[in-house]
């Protein structure tokens, strides 16, 4: 079975996916200083608990995190005795390299998200994710990733106008009853939520106008849903597209013999 390891800036998923299907996901804090052991540890409890056998053989990390990378290789080797396939490195082969500017470095999560939607919906597409950044990423006929926008997170956003403010309290992400807030929670929600709706929308249809023809916009990450109820931003919401971007990589790979 592969072993699918999405590590961002403040989540680490593990995905187990058994050639047809994920079986189990799993998400923990993303800590540079775990160990190997305690990934493991923690792993099989969880699959254990599920009533499913660790019969891992492969490998593959997307990580945003360099300094996680280190402990995750070593899980692969001492725990299922398998050399990981990183996205980023030069070993581990795109079926649609990125076309950048001359050393540009692409994050491996905005590489894996292109090639999970390009398998799925074919290209001319912008796929905005709601993670730490909210990035949008524009991937061309040929399934290549040629760009995009990263803007604050929501919650980062929230979280710094939090510290900011003194007398602005934490609150939640949530759709507001309505626009204009009768208090100070209320206000917050509102300048957020909507804020946002307004961000995705102005820069899809900039990007849009931009690149010149039809595209579709892919909705991504934990927020995702919430955004795609408030308004009608996108033609379909996938959480599970990072994950599956890993399974059409190793697949690469594995078929042109570099897994």
């Amino acid at each position: 079975m592969l072993l699918c390891i999405d590590t961002g800036n403040t989540n680490t998923v593990f995905s187990v996916w058994d050639g047809t299907r994920f079986l189990a996901t799993f998400r923990t804090s993303t800590e540079h200083q775990r160990t190997a052991d305690q990934y493991f540890v923690w792993l099989s409890t969880l699959m254990a608990h599920k009533g499913l056998r660790l019969d891992i053989d492969e490998v593959i990390v997307s990580s945003t995190v360099p300094r996680v990378v280190f402990n995750l290789r070593v899980l692969s080797d001492r725990y299922f005795n398998t050399r990981p396939l990183v996205v980023g490195k030069p070993d581990c082969l795109l079926p649609h390299p990125p076309r950048v500017d001359p050393g540009t470095q692409v994050g491996p999560d905005r590489l894996v998200n292109t090639t999970g939607a390009f398998d799925r919906h074919g290209g001319d597409l912008i796929v905005v994710d709601f993670g730490t950044a909210t990035t949008f990423d524009v991937t061309a006929a040929d399934g290549a990733y040629v760009g995009g926008v990263i803007a604050p997170g929501v919650n980062l956003s929230l979280e710094a106008l939090h510290m900011a403010a003194a007398a602005l309290p934490h609150v939640d992400v949530s759709r507001p009853e309505k626009v204009i807030g009768t208090n100070t929670v209320q206000c917050m929600q509102a300048g957020v939520f909507w804020g946002y709706i307004g961000v995705v929308r102005e820069v899809c249809a900039r990007i849009r106008e931009e690149y010149g023809r039809p595209m579709k916009v892919i909705g991504t990450g934990g927020l995702a849903p919430l955004f795609a109820g408030g308004a009608d931003l996108f033609d379909t919401v996938e959480d599970d597209l990072t994950m599956h971007g890993l399974t059409v990589i190793h697949r690469y790979n594995r078929e042109n013999g570099a897994a």
